[in-house]
């Protein structure tokens, strides 16, 4: 089944297709099929320490020194880390930090490089 999008009007998930337009049975209200593409949320945003927004291939620093999960390694403040890959999730990017290896990461312990 395909996921139409709720009724601008009254938010009801009950819409359904008729012809090239969109239409609400419980409050009756028609919109563009168009109008509601463009009006979709864009992707999320994932953003630095500073506020900065990052995209996949940028080069970012740690800002602070990260206990790596069950070894005793350290990223230590300064590390640049280069090529980042953004991902959903609680650690939002995805990397290989030179001298230790893949990881992940969370955004608000970087800065924008």
């Amino acid at each position: 089944m395909s996921k139409l999008p709720k009724c601008p009007k009254c938010g009801s998930e009950y819409t359904y297709e008729d012809g090239t337009r969109l239409a609400c049975p419980e409050c009756a209200h028609e919109w563009d099929r168009q109008a509601a593409a463009e009006a979709a949320p864009s992707a999320r945003v994932v953003r630095d320490a500073n506020g900065n927004e990052l995209h996949d291939g940028d080069s970012v620093t740690v800002i602070k020194d990260l206990k790596v999960k069950g070894s005793s390694l350290v990223v230590k403040v300064g590390v640049k880390v280069k090529n980042i890959r953004l991902v959903e999730g609680d650690h939002d990017i995805d990397c290989k930090v030179e001298g230790i290896g893949p990881m992940k990461l969370k955004s608000e312990f970087v800065r924008k490089a």
